[in-house]
């Protein structure tokens, strides 16, 4: 496996464990929602910006586009 590779395994891991702490839900939950509702394949697709920005703000953008998707969070 390619170093890219592994960063993204390990970046995406721990943006779905600070989206599971965010909205108080646990990783299997929060894993499940972000693939029901396309946030998995957008961080995939545009993982060259995203792992740029601050994990706060990727949670609320990807939050954000899950909700556009049909996704419902409190």
């Amino acid at each position: 496996m390619s170093d890219k590779t592994i960063d993204k395994v390990e970046w995406t891991v721990c943006f779905v464990y600070e989206f599971a702490r965010l909205y108080n839900i646990d990783m299997k939950q929060a894993f499940n929602y972000l693939c029901r509702y396309d946030g998995i394949d957008f961080v995939d697709r545009h993982y060259d910006f995203v792992h740029t920005q601050s994990f706060k703000s990727m949670v609320h953008d990807v939050a954000e586009y899950c909700v556009k998707n049909g996704g419902h969070l409190q």
